[in-house]
């Protein structure tokens, strides 16, 4: 009963973690326009995503523009474009996954055979997803950071981290969270069906009918 808590659960998880992840790569909040000093005042705020940027006037009007040339984009932002398009396949296919491994799983029954090997599959691909998540993310907002409290760096192009890094973080939290139940459930399935059937090694242990009995005038 409780591994199908714990699937239950981890499908739930793994859904709002792949949405999320959804999200946070069409955000074009990644990166927004700091109001400090001179700028605590501001008409525009700037919004610096993965695929666009945007101007919103005073919250009333907001202008959208994408980026004009793919090959003309600095290479860290092509990285993140990449590893946010895997971890958006990677977490669809992890969920479908996990779909049907809680459907072919028999919650009745005890050992590995009780639990489907999709449990598995979708518990890895969860934690990769999560993982993928997390890099650029993690880096964005380490450069925002740092940026920030750089002196070198002018102040109207100072940023603050966006909601889509947020998003992130928090799918990704939940990415792993899932791959952790999944794995979870797959290990405690493994180790109830070793600890249920003792008998096969005390089975194996035993000579087989009709075989001779090897004893010490056996080699004489």
């Amino acid at each position: 009963m409780s591994c199908c808590v714990l699937q239950i659960t981890g499908l739930i998880f793994g859904g709002v973690g792949m949405l999320g992840t959804l999200a946070a790569t069409a955000m074009p909040q990644w990166r927004v326009s700091a109001h400090v000093e001179a700028n605590l005042v501001v008409f525009e705020s700037v919004w610096e995503g993965l695929w666009m940027d945007c101007i919103s006037q005073l919250g009333l009007r907001l202008q959208c523009k994408l980026y004009d040339s793919v090959l003309a984009l600095p290479p860290p932002l092509e990285a993140l474009r990449a590893l946010m398009c895997l971890a958006v396949l990677l977490a669809i296919l992890a969920f479908l996954t996990a779909i049907v491994g809680v459907k072919y799983s028999q919650p009745g029954t005890e050992g590995p055979q009780a639990v489907s090997t999709f449990i598995l599959a979708a518990g890895v691909a969860f934690l990769l997803t999560g993982g993928l998540v997390l890099v650029p993310v993690s880096w964005t907002g380490g450069a925002i950071v740092r940026d920030f409290y750089d002196p070198a760096v002018p102040v109207p192009l100072k940023r603050e981290l966006g909601a889509a890094l947020y998003v992130g973080w928090a799918s990704s939290a939940l990415l792993l969270a899932a791959g952790a139940m999944y794995c979870h459930v797959w290990g405690r399935a493994g180790a109830a069906g070793s600890h249920s059937r003792p008998w096969l090694a005390a089975r194996a242990a035993l000579p087989r009918a009709g075989a001779p009995a090897l004893g010490i005038h056996a080699y004489v």
